[in-house]
């Protein structure tokens, strides 16, 4: 599945102990670069847990109800979310890349069959238990299906949906069969990291919403949330019934700092021990200058692409001329050269998947939309406008003019904001300016499709590539859906829907590639949106926290922080 960058990430800086990242090459290949300063003395590894550890996070959840729409932002899953659900497989790196594995939760890999109906059988691991001590049990399996497929406000039934029923007669094992001709082929990534499992024996039969989107007691993760206070931090403290390897440390608080610049003073002051921001122009620089006692990783192999997003059904947008001549009038490569050239990446992304799922597609798809005003003008033309004497195009006594929104304060996308302005300015398109807060943007202007631009990032939160989920049309928000669908560009290709479902529920990797690279080029051709960047990822520490630190495309810097233990 895909996140809209409502589920938020990224980058940090290096240390002065001769960070070097690697400045060379495209946004197309995988690079990786990181330091190891002195490490001092540190206490032994396997003490009990002590010591309190303060991270900073980027964004605040809206919520931490993870099925309902709400819970849009990555910040939840990294800060909450993956900390306390457990989940049936995890992603992990092995020698072929980023894969999917059975965790801990189960007692091995589940078994498929495909005929006549699929049917994936999970055996849950004896050893697992909620934070009560109750059994995790196939009757939890049930509950999660049966509240993502068929309760209101969620955020993505996808995958769910095609499931006809959940057997748990067995409390030790769950029987998921899928309904006739609706097999789902990224199955390993349900009750996983989007979701997880969720307690019934806690909250069957109640208002699931209303326990859990303020924070909730119970856990079956190394974690549990201790206190959420709005505004300020959410503190996790140990669960003592967790069967896997314990936290190491007492208490971890994520301090919510929105500024990336108040982020890094309160890295250097030792405020927070740990920053995963955004890549802003500020944090760039430092990226450059380094920190000192402090370590850092990074890495372009991100489940991330950032684009400038159209809404499709919005005048003048809802003209494929006018969005093609759009897409001419900008030069991408420039804009992701002067954003990311010093982290290496420099050419703009041709593909709305993301570097994670690139051989499900087409990488190349919007090669052809590079600058040439040549082409503006031809389209334009074509399309009844004509240039007036500002220099801006019009038509029927309307200009050419178009309004973006982002969020508001983020100064690497204000900058974005500022070179596309200019070029498409160059180019005889007028474009304005309306930022607005995070909560604004994702939850009510782009459900309610009030506007024509954006400028925001889509997220991957599994290893498939899900581009249904945002461009399909049974997905455009809708009273249909309960508001809940994720198509904001508001794309409605006849053609590209089998396509993009074919590609969601296919158990033929080939078939499945073969069809998304189909839709990459059909949405290409149809300019429905067009892609700018894959945001890399980096990670810095303090190396007072010890332990095998080290970042993960879905669950960022934190997914093994019951490992971490404090120097000292």
């Amino acid at each position: 599945m895909i996140r809209s960058k409502a589920r938020y990430r990224l980058i940090a800086l290096g240390a002065v102990f001769a960070l070097v990242l690697v400045a060379c090459g495209g946004s197309s290949s995988k690079k990786s670069g990181s330091t190891t300063p002195t490490t001092p003395t540190t206490a032994p590894l396997g003490q009990p847990a002590s010591g309190t550890l303060v991270l900073a996070a980027e964004q605040e959840p809206s919520c931490s109800d993870w099925i309902a729409s709400c819970a849009g932002l990555s910040w939840g899953v990294w800060t909450m979310q993956e900390h306390t659900m457990p989940s049936a497989f995890d992603i992990v790196k092995d020698g072929s890349g980023w894969n999917y594995a059975p965790s801990i939760l189960l007692a091995g890999a589940p078994t498929l069959t495909t005929s006549p109906s699929q049917v994936v059988t999970y055996k849950i691991n004896p050893a697992a238990v909620w934070s009560d001590g109750v059994p995790i049990t196939s009757a939890d399996f049930k509950y999660t299906w049966d509240q993502i497929a068929n309760g209101k406000d969620v955020y993505s039934k996808t995958g769910y949906e095609n499931i006809a029923s959940v057997d748990d007669t067995d409390p030790s094992t769950a029987v998921v069969t899928f309904k006739p001709n609706q097999s789902y082929g990224p199955w390993r990534s349900l009750f996983g990291s989007d979701y997880g499992v969720w307690p019934s024996h806690i909250l069957a039969g109640k208002n699931r919403d209303a326990m859990t989107k303020n924070g909730y007691a119970w856990s079956g993760g190394p974690w549990k949330i201790a206190k959420w206070n709005r505004g300020v931090d959410v503190t996790l403290i140990p669960n003592d019934k967790y069967w896997g390897e314990k936290a190491k440390i007492s208490k971890v608080i994520f301090k919510f700092i929105p500024d990336t610049a108040a982020q890094f003073k309160a890295f250097q002051t030792g405020e927070v021990l740990g920053v995963y921001p955004q890549p802003q122009p500020d944090s760039v620089d430092l990226i450059k200058k380094g920190l000192p006692n402090a370590k850092s990783a990074y890495t372009a192999d991100t489940g991330s692409i950032e684009a400038l997003w159209m809404n499709n059904a919005k005048a003048p947008l809802d003209s494929v001329p006018v969005r093609q001549a759009v897409a001419y009038a900008i030069d991408r490569d420039a804009i992701v050269a002067r954003l990311f050239g010093v982290l290496g990446v420099t050419k703009a992304s041709q593909s709305l998947n993301p570097p994670i799922t690139a051989q499900y597609g087409d990488q190349q798809a919007w090669a052809g939309y590079s600058l040439n005003l040549a082409k503006v003008a031809e389209l334009l033309t074509g399309d009844g406008w004509a240039k007036g004497s500002d220099g801006i195009y019009a038509k029927g006594g309307k200009k050419l003019s178009l309004t973006i929104v982002t969020t508001a304060g983020n100064q690497r996308r204000e900058l974005t904001e500022q070179i596309l302005q200019e070029q498409l300015k160059a180019a005889g398109i007028e474009m304005k300016i309306k930022n607005q807060s995070a909560d604004q943007l994702f939850g009510t202007t782009l459900v309610k499709g009030t506007f024509q631009l954006s400028l925001y990032a889509q997220t991957n939160t599994n290893l498939d590539p899900g581009l249904c989920v945002i461009m399909c049309s049974a997905n455009i928000p809708a009273k249909a859906n309960s508001n809940s669908g994720q198509n904001f560009t508001r794309t409605g290709i006849p053609a590209l829907d089998p396509l993009l479902q074919t590609v969601d529920s296919s158990s033929d990797n080939a078939l499945r590639a073969q069809n998304q690279i189909q839709a990459d080029r059909l949405m290409a051709q149809n300019q429905v949106t067009l892609p700018l960047d894959p945001l890399p990822n980096i990670a810095i520490w303090s190396d007072k926290i010890q332990g095998n630190l080290s970042d993960n495309p879905i669950t960022a810097m934190f997914w093994n922080m019951n490992t971490w233990q404090l120097r000292g």
